[in-house]
């Protein structure tokens, strides 16, 4: 294989992961409307920072790298950011 076939090779393995995780992407959203949901109905505010200090704290003991720390917690930030916007947006739409 040369190079150019061996990096076309790389490339169609991210573009299979990346597919794989926007799958897995908006499964955690639907589960974070179904947290919303429960939020809602229980007068339970959508942000809670200890909960996320936890996710964070899990993610960084789970990492075996190469990511760094740090950009794990910049990518689930925005994850985290997209969760609370989806389960604002349905409670707009909802009227509650």
């Amino acid at each position: 294989m040369n190079g150019n076939e061996e990096l076309k090779a790389i490339r169609e393995a991210i573009d299979r992961i990346d597919a794989h995780l926007i799958e897995l992407l908006n499964k955690r959203m639907e589960l974070a409307l179904e947290a919303g949901r429960v939020k809602a109905a229980g007068g339970i505010p959508l942000f809670d920072s200890g909960r996320e200090a936890e996710i964070y704290e899990r993610l960084t003991e789970a990492n075996p790298g190469p990511i760094a720390d740090s950009s794990l917690r910049a990518i689930y930030r925005e994850i985290l950011s997209a969760s609370r916007q989806v389960q604002e947006e349905k409670l707009l739409r909802d009227g509650k």
